[in-house]
Order: structure tokens, then C-alpha cells, then sequence
């Protein structure tokens, strides 16, 4: 999970690492890659678990009608931890707002699995975005305060392969859970498994950070905190005034927009929203991508549910093939002679991605076989893994030492907004084509209106690729 003048955290004041010698897993290294690293996968397991979980947990909680809202929810409190979690790192380096994150994570998936209704449960998935704020950014600053710039694509392909494993193992064990011991298990259990990076990593990160000079201790930048909170609360209010669908959701949607484009605009960097060539296309261009996929993806378990009367866990697995195909694709991208063709590459993941959304759609078609989909989600996750791993190395690429951590921050920022505004559309355009009244999937029957809403959702969003691949071609500087 994602600055020009945005968030002031991260390594802005802090040298990086130039230390030549090792790869990611060589001896210096080796310790804190595993560590970080294992802390991507807790987070990845849970990503994959509650995409599997989701649809049953909407049925029993009778909360179709805010299901978006609970992929939503998490990426609205994300955006305001991120901008403190980046002065946080600034102030007193990245342990504190990573540990505390890992904890709030975990607290969250607590609320979620015991909630009694859905309101209460977008309320669990809230705090978990607020805990996996603080944890991605805290994971970029430690990625660029220790490893030299030769090693960062390598660490951003870690990252993603992490993903590999819990793309097979997740819906696996969350739909046998589901089906037989309940869907509130699939994120009490999880909770565990945070033990797993807090005894890998505590050492190696203390090691790490015994090696880099004290921080300055700068005080937390009350406009930044405060434009943070202005975005999470429009977007929030954005979102309510979605699911109401009435003539009094107007104010919350003017409230909304009102708090949400300037608090946009303050934390981006300048030119963002025009796409400006350089810097700001390649901002832009992480939240189009992660708006994009993610949102045609928390759609597709419940589609196959509920149009193609697929058990949990084949639903979920139909997003596994997505999973490991990113990690493909962020190989690639970090090979030897691959800097050359890093717009190619992004252009290229663009594609992709439209053309597996618009695949997945056809199995909306019923003489169209259902592992279509798990075919289309194999050729998106090539594209993502090409493209958001390329937008981040040209990111570093771009930024100074001295603005390589708000840059980060505002790359995070991105994506958590391209994620709130894509995901929050479809929770519209789902509410408005009558998905919120599809029948309980536990029959797999499918509800009245429900399969144009769910196309509809998928043409939207392989446009908005579509869109960002014509806009790839200005990631670069112009002569």
C-alpha cells in the first residue's frame, strides 16, 4: 500500500544509504529484507482472506448496499495516517509508526470480526486503514534510509512477490473458514499472525537504525496533519452521500467535494491533477492504476458468487492468479537493462490492466466459462506488477535526496485517493443499478439488476486504465 510538498516524512533530512557491496539478501541486508518483507505478507494474507470473506460477510450483516464502503472505509483513514505517519518518521525515525501501525492493523481486523452490523464492521475496516498507513510509509522510509539505489527495485519486487503465497494460500484457508466455522474467524484469526514480523523484524530494524544518523526532530506540520484530515473526512462524506442516493445527500456530497479539492491539491504535488509531465503524471498515475484494479477486483469475488454461483473459496481463488502474475510482472521490471524501457513498461501495464477488467466482464455472459476471469486477473496482475513497480523506481528516479520521503508519501497519497474515489464510484454506480439489493449469496443466486451494475462497473474502470496509458507518455520530463 501510498509527495511534492505533501507530507513532510520520511527521509527528507536523512542520507541514503550509498554502501555498494550485497544484494537484498546478501549479509548486510538479509535480516531486515526478511523482516520488512514478512511484514508485507501479513498484510498481503489479510488483503486476500477478506476479498474471500467479503461477500458472505455482507450477506450476514444484510450490508450489500455499503459493500464498497468497507474496501473504501480502510483507504479513507489511510490517507490521513500516511501524512502522519511521514512526520512521524521524520521526528523519531520509522520504528514507532510501524510498530504502532502493525498494532492498530491488528485491532481493527478485532472490531471487524466482531461486529454485529455493518456499519460496525466498515468501522473495523476503518482502523485497519488507519494502522496500514502508518505501515506503508514507515516501509518506504526504511527502504530509503538502508538500501543503496541499486537494491530498491529489487526490494519493491520482494515486496510484491510476498504477495505470491498468500494469493494461494489466502482464499484457500479463508474460504474453508468461511464455509465452515464462519467469515468473523477470517480476521479474528489474522490478528496472530502479526506475531510473525514483530519477532522478525524488532532486531533487524533497531540494527538498521543504530546505523543512521539521529533525525531532526522537526514538529509534526499542523497544515499538512490538518489537510490530511480535511481529505479523509470529504472523501468520507463523499462516500455517505453515495450510498444515500437522495435529494439530503446532497450536503454531505457538497461538504464533501468542498473539504476533499483543496485538501487534494495541498497535498499533491503541483500539476498532479493536470497531469503534469514528470514527477506529477507519475503521482497521478499510481492512484489511476491502484483505483482502477482495485476496484474491478473487490467486485469480482462477489460477482462470481452471486452471477456464476462459485463457493467462497473458488470466488476467491479467482484472484489468485492476479496475485501471482504481479509478482511476474515486478520481476521483469527490475531486471538488468530494464530502465530503458521504463515508460514502455508502464504503457504497457495500462493495457494490460483495461484489458483483463474488461475480460473479467465476460464471464458476466453465461456461456462463458468461469475461470475466463481467473485468466483476465492473471493477465492484470502482470500489468500491475509492470507498471506500479516502474512508477515507483521512476519516482526515486525523480526526486532528490533531499525530497526522495515526501515523494514517497505523495506517491502513497495517490494511491489511497485513487483508491477512496474509484472504489467509492463503484459503491455508486453499484447502489444506483440495484446491486445493493442482489439476493444473499449463500444460494448464489443472483439479485434483480445486478449483472448491468456489475458491468457497467467493469467498462468504468478499464476506461480509467485505458485513460491512464494514454497519460503514461508523459512520465517523462519534456526535452
Amino acid at each position: 500500500m501510498t509527495t511534492a510538498s505533501p507530507v513532510s516524512a520520511d527521509t527528507a533530512s536523512v542520507p541514503i544509504s550509498t554502501d555498494p557491496g550485497g544484494g537484498v539478501m546478501g549479509d548486510r541486508f538479509r535480516a531486515l529484507t526478511l523482516g520488512i518483507v514478512s511484514v508485507v505478507l501479513v498484510i498481503a494474507f489479510e488483503a486476500t482472506a477478506v476479498n474471500t470473506a467479503m461477500p458472505v460477510a455482507a450477506g450476514e450483516l444484510d450490508g450489500f448496499g455499503l459493500y464498497a464502503f468497507a474496501f473504501s472505509g480502510y483507504f479513507t483513514t489511510t490517507l490521513f495516517a500516511l501524512v502522519v505517519s511521514g512526520q512521524w518518521c521524520d521526528r523519531s525515525g520509522p520504528l514507532r509508526p510501524l510498530f504502532t501501525g502493525i498494532a492498530v492493523f491488528g485491532a481493527g481486523l478485532l472490531v471487524a470480526g466482531a461486529a454485529p452490523g455493518m456499519w460496525i464492521f466498515v468501522g473495523g475496516r476503518a482502523l485497519q486503514g488507519l494502522g496500514g498507513g502508518l505501515v506503508i510509509v514507515a516501509l518506504y522510509v526504511v527502504v530509503g534510509r538502508a538500501y543503496p539505489e541499486r537494491l530498491r527495485p529489487s526490494v519493491f519486487a520482494a515486496f510484491s512477490a510476498a504477495w505470491v503465497l498468500p494469493s494461494i494460500v489466502g482464499p484457500l484457508v479463508a474460504g474453508a473458514v468461511t464455509q465452515h466455522i464462519g467469515w468473523r474467524w477470517v480476521f479474528l484469526a489474522v490478528p496472530v499472525l502479526i506475531l510473525l514480523p514483530l519477532a522478525v523484524m524488532g532486531p533487524a530494524l533497531r540494527r538498521s537504525e543504530k546505523e543512521q544518523p539521529l533525525l531532526g526532530g522537526a514538529a509534526f506540520d499542523r497544515r499538512r496533519t490538518g489537510l490530511a484530515a480535511m481529505a479523509a473526512v470529504g472523501a468520507g462524506l463523499l462516500q455517505y452521500a453515495g450510498q444515500r442516493l437522495d435529494l439530503p445527500g446532497l450536503l454531505p456530497a457538497a461538504v464533501g467535494a468542498a473539504l476533499l479539492l483543496p485538501a487534494v491539491l495541498g497535498l499533491l504535488p503541483a500539476g498532479t491533477l493536470r497531469a503534469g509531465r514528470g514527477l506529477p503524471t507519475v503521482i497521478l498515475l499510481r492512484g489511476v492504476a491502484a483505483g482502477a484494479f482495485f476496484a474491478a477486483e473487490a467486485f469480482i469475488p462477489l460477482m462470481m458468487r452471486t452471477e456464476r454461483g462459485l463457493s467462497p473459496t473458488l470466488a476467491g481463488l479467482t484472484l489468485t492468479s492476479g496475485g501471482l502474475s504481479w509478482a511476474l510482472g515486478s520481476w521483469i521490471q527490475g531486471r538488468p537493462g530494464a530502465e530503458r524501457y521504463r515508460t514502455v513498461m508502464i504503457r504497457g501495464g495500462f493495457v494490460l490492466t483495461a484489458v483483463a477488467i474488461a475480460g473479467a466482464a465476460l464471464v458476466l455472459v453465461p456461456a462463458v466459462p468461469a475461470w475466463v476471469a481467473a485468466v483476465a486477473w492473471g493477465v492484470g496482475g502482470i500489468g500491475m506488477g509492470l507498471a506500479v513497480a516502474s512508477i515507483s523506481v521512476l519516482m526515486m528516479k525523480l526526486s532528490t535526496p533531499e525530497d526522495a520521503g515526501a515523494n514517497s508519501a505523495s506517491l502513497q497519497v495517490s494511491d489511497a485517493l485513487g483508491n477512496v474515489l474509484l472504489m467509492g464510484l463503484a459503491g455508486v454506480l453499484f447502489g444506483a443499478l440495484g446491486g445493493g439489493s442482489v439476493a444473499a449469496v449463500h444460494d448464489g443466486a443472483a439479485g434483480a439488476g445486478s449483472t448491468g451494475a456489475f458491468a457497467v462497473i467493469f467498462g468504468v474502470m478499464a476506461g480509467v486504465a485505458l485513460l491512464g496509458a494514454l497519460a503514461s507518455g508523459r512520465v517523462r520530463k519534456a526535452p
